[in-house]
């Protein structure tokens, strides 16, 4: 019963972070995408409100965020 015991709480804590998917805790909110280059830039690494132009191709990127309130953008 122990191990029944052990795999719950496993189970259980992993479910439990309300960080989880690389949020960080860093204000991040979502990340710009160029869709056409497959290219993602997070929103704590641009400077400004302008969305980046992509490196690529040098369209502007879109933003894009996660409804999610778990951080996980799957």
């Amino acid at each position: 019963m122990e191990f029944a015991n052990t795999i719950k709480e496993t189970l259980q804590a992993s479910t439990e972070s309300a960080n989880r998917g690389g949020g960080k805790g860093d204000g991040s909110k979502g990340a710009y995408w160029c869709h056409d280059c497959a290219e993602r830039i997070r929103d704590v690494d641009v400077e400004g409100e302008t969305p980046p132009d992509c490196p690529d191709c040098g369209v502007a990127m879109e933003f894009e965020r996660s409804p999610s309130t778990t951080g996980c953008a799957c």
